[in-house]
């Protein structure tokens, strides 16, 4: 016999699930998500975004990365690569980042909607944008550095700041960007040279280079394991699939420590 599928998820059923989590009634989160493994969704992302809405209120925020990854220097690319014939004609060729109007790629359908919700603010990073919808949004996008993109002075400190939450629903730990900041808080990181387009003050576009941290999320997976194993983490179910909630900066600050233990030494 064929067993019955699990029950749809509702606006409703969903908020109850992130009320027991843990979600913060006025807090602001960070969330990152892949709806997949939540089954079906009554209403697909946009039940999402308002029972999250609906639980932290309306002195509550709800911010995702609006990140633009294929904006960014194609000699860097590795999944999958592109010959070195094409870099010139990306570079000259890639539309500048518009933060009114540039989509988000590879963020995820929740990340999308959030950009394109009426009140929502993004932040102007070629690369790694974010965007905020709720009374903390202006100060959490506002003056996101390029040459700092996921450091101080980045949206991600601006959260640490606020004390703010991480939630991840449908991904592990290699998704959590906030462990990035971490990398940026090490003494000496190794360090790259990025691109991206962006437009110019007369309405043009054009390509800009930028020194900053190598970003390496390759032990993320590893690292939270960790954080999970110390009861930072709370976990439980958010549809039919996981949800992992933190303090981020409980996150951040464990990943710098961890981060500065010789590699191979990072579970002692």
């Amino acid at each position: 016999m064929t067993p019955s599928p699990a029950r749809p998820h509702t606006r409703a059923s969903l908020a109850a699930q992130l009320r027991d989590l843990g979600v913060r009634p006025g807090g602001t989160v960070l969330v990152h998500a892949s709806l997949r493994p939540l089954g079906f969704l009554c209403g697909g992302p946009e039940a999402v975004l308002l029972a999250l809405r609906d639980v932290l209120g309306p002195a509550g925020t709800v911010v995702v990365p609006a990140h633009t990854p294929d904006n960014s220097d194609p000699a860097e690319w590795s999944n999958p690569p592109v010959p070195a014939d094409w870099w010139p004609v990306i570079r000259d060729g890639m539309p500048g980042f518009d933060p009114a109007v540039t989509p988000s790629r590879f963020m995820g359908a929740l990340a999308e909607l959030v950009r394109t919700w009426p009140g929502a603010l993004r932040s102007d990073h070629p690369y790694v944008s974010f965007a905020a919808l709720g009374p903390a949004a202006a100060g959490i996008v506002a003056d996101h550095g390029r040459a700092d993109m996921l450091g101080e002075a980045s949206p991600l400190a601006r959260l640490y700041d606020l004390d703010a939450d991480v939630l991840l629903l449908g991904v592990d730990h290699g998704s959590n960007t906030s462990l990035h900041l971490a990398e940026y808080r090490q003494p000496a990181p190794p360090r790259q040279r990025c691109g991206a387009a962006v437009l110019t003050a007369d309405g043009g576009r054009e390509w800009v280079w930028w020194d900053d941290v190598r970003l390496d999320e390759e032990c993320f997976a590893r690292l939270g394991a960790d954080l999970e194993a110390t009861g930072a983490v709370r976990l439980g179910p958010v549809g039919d699939g996981t949800g992992r909630l933190m303090r981020q900066r409980a996150a951040v600050d464990f990943a710098v420590e961890w981060l500065a233990r010789p590699r191979g030494t990072e579970e002692a």
